[in-house]
């Protein structure tokens, strides 16, 4: 089932996201991660992909096996740069056969050891390209496609970077989730802007919850996401008082802040990049939804 259909009714939702292991000995705790959360009762839950499809045949079996043994609506992640339609085609033949039926349309990153040449002679350079293929290629697929609301790392401004969503969403795109940011203001302020740009659909917030203060530092330098300044001094005084497990309290309690805002304000539901740990998300969504 597409996604966008399980919107219809406007009830308020939550959504999660997961990291396929690296290493295949590590699936079965990945699993319990994944039976653990169900309690959440997630609209869908999406699996991620790597650089330039290199997670590619973990990601197929991930989300067939989610889908068939899990019982949840899933959606493959799906990148296009360095990447050739056969190639692609195949994927989305494979994601059909499994009955997995939604893909998050990337343009993504090339690995780091693919030459240069390999990334040019692919047709698909822009998520939009991507779009355009994915709702040629298989018309019954469904599509989400990713939102910036402090603008793309790239963009050269922030109508720009609308426009870019526009052109997203009028190719094939049927809802937007964004990066992640720690400022509900930033939700609201780009939802409306993206209404007065004519982009009418489905725009779902995306959260993480800090869970260690050098790894949300990484990610926020290659996302171009902020950390408000009380925030950040926030998670160094736990640093620096009560370490790791300070951190992740203060994390976690500023991640249900946030979803509850987010649900108050009017979002039509909440996406958790869960980093793969069951215990952050499930106090953070602990009795959201009653």
């Amino acid at each position: 089932m597409k996604i966008s259909e399980r919107f219809a009714t406007g009830t308020p939702f939550l959504s999660v996201e997961y990291f396929p292991p690296k290493e295949r000995q590590d699936w079965p705790a990945f699993f319990q991660v994944v039976d653990r959360l169900t309690q959440v009762r997630p609209l869908f839950a999406s699996v991620t992909y790597g650089a330039g499809g290199s997670t590619q045949a973990a990601t197929l079996e991930i989300v067939s096996r989610m889908q068939r043994e899990c019982g949840l609506e899933t959606m493959a992640h799906l990148t296009c740069v360095g990447a050739q339609p056969e190639r692609l085609r195949a994927f989305l033949d494979d994601l059909a056969a499994a009955g997995v039926g939604n893909v998050l349309a990337l343009r993504g990153d090339p690995p780091k050891d693919m030459a240069a040449a390999e990334v040019t002679e692919s047709p698909l350079h822009f998520a939009s390209d991507l779009v355009s293929f994915v709702r040629t290629a298989h018309p019954g697929i469904g599509i989400g496609v990713a939102a910036y609301p402090e603008v793309h790392p790239e963009a050269v401004s922030p109508e720009a970077d609308l426009g870019y969503l526009k052109l997203k969403m009028d190719l094939g795109g049927e809802f937007a989730i964004t990066q992640l940011f720690f400022d509900n203001a930033h939700y609201f302020d780009f939802v409306a802007r993206a209404r007065a740009r004519g982009i009418t659909k489905p725009i779902i917030p995306g959260i993480l919850p800090v869970v260690s203060l050098k790894v949300i530092q990484r990610i926020v330098s290659l996302c171009g996401a902020t950390l408000p300044p009380a925030f950040r001094a926030e998670l160094e005084e736990a640093d620096r008082s009560g370490g790791a497990a300070a951190v992740q309290r203060v994390g976690i309690a500023h991640a249900r802040r946030q979803a509850e805002g987010l649900l108050v304000g009017g979002a039509p539901g909440v996406h958790l990049y869960t980093l793969n740990r069951a215990e952050a998300i499930l106090a953070i969504t602990d009795g959201l939804l009653t």
